[in-house]
């Protein structure tokens, strides 16, 4: 059986269908530093987990659904480019 693709058809491979290897990558480190930062700073198992989930589950559920399933990446980026250049995006006309 053969597909035909359109030429202007982006194939991305994807960790189950939906979450880009890159997202997964970048959530993988997030998790990890908060998870060191809770295991060594807070002594408490409750306030621990709290403060896990209050910090990292956010951050997972905005890759995992996104804005129009773009990378997390991308979206980080152009955060950055608006929050160190604000004037170019409020005065450059089209």
């Amino acid at each position: 059986m053969k597909f035909i693709f359109p030429q202007n058809y982006n194939f991305n491979s994807k960790l189950l269908g939906f979450i880009d290897y890159t997202t997964v990558i970048l959530n993988i480190i997030w998790g990890l530093f908060i998870f060191a930062f809770v295991y060594f700073f807070i002594p408490n198992i409750t306030v621990k987990i709290s403060i896990f989930i209050i910090l990292f589950l956010p951050f997972a559920l905005f890759s995992i659904i996104g804005f129009n399933h773009e990378k997390i990446l991308y979206i980080l980026q152009y955060l950055y480019f608006y929050i160190s250049r604000p004037k170019i995006y409020l005065y450059k006309k089209y």
